[in-house]
């Protein structure tokens, strides 16, 4: 999968960046597994990222409330629209991932997309196996409770409508609820190759 920014406010072993764990998550070097274990079809987990990591992509921010109530989130970029009939969405996560279990038990979710000058927001929730710092993240609960965070060009909150297994991950379908977007001239934070850029091949501070 495309590496990508992944993380947690709950250790971000989640992600997608790069299979972030939560679906694709800013890719860490490989493990000797990945590195020297082919698939059936002879390709590779390593030579697979690599080839992902050419697709352009978008940078989110998952969020949800726990079981204690506490807010986590999750850097992804494994995020995609699936129906306009009804509004369904869909997100992949690590079957490691906090974030993901949380959203079983919560039963919903909030993809929080980043613009370009949001790179601080990517890192801090893709620290993986480190919680992310929700101090200082001004945020508020949305309509169904999770978290959306202030200053993100667009939310998209969804209750979960199913879940799917998907290999080392699991694809959840959200059904969009509430949809909110932050104006016009926002521009998207986005993942190419190992690395975050921006639409005028700028790389954002």
């Amino acid at each position: 999968m495309p590496s990508a920014p992944a993380g947690a406010a709950e250790a971000a072993e989640d992600g997608v960046l790069d299979g972030h764990r939560d679906s694709v998550a800013i890719a860490p070097p490989p493990t000797p597994e990945e590195a020297g274990v082919a698939g059936a079809a002879g390709v590779s987990a390593v030579e697979f990222r690599e080839a992902m990591g050419h697709f352009a992509t978008g940078v989110t921010v998952v969020t949800s409330i726990g079981e204690d109530d506490e807010p986590v989130g999750t850097t992804a970029n494994a995020v995609t629209s699936l129906s306009l009939d009804p509004p369904l969405l869909l997100v992949c996560f690590d079957l490691s991932s906090v974030t993901l279990r949380a959203i079983r038990s919560h039963g919903a979710f909030v993809v929080n997309v980043l613009g370009h000058r949001q790179r601080n927001l990517s890192a801090n929730f893709a620290r993986r196996g480190l919680a992310a710092a929700w101090d200082g993240v001004r945020h508020r609960r949305g309509p169904t409770g999770s978290p959306r965070l202030d200053g993100v060009i667009a939310v998209v909150e969804c209750t979960v409508e199913h879940a799917l297994p998907g290999g080392d991950h699991e694809i959840v379908v959200g059904r969009v609820r509430h949809v909110e977007t932050g104006g016009d001239g926002a521009a998207p934070l986005v993942f190419w190759r190992g690395s975050y850029t921006s639409l005028d091949g700028q790389v954002p501070a």
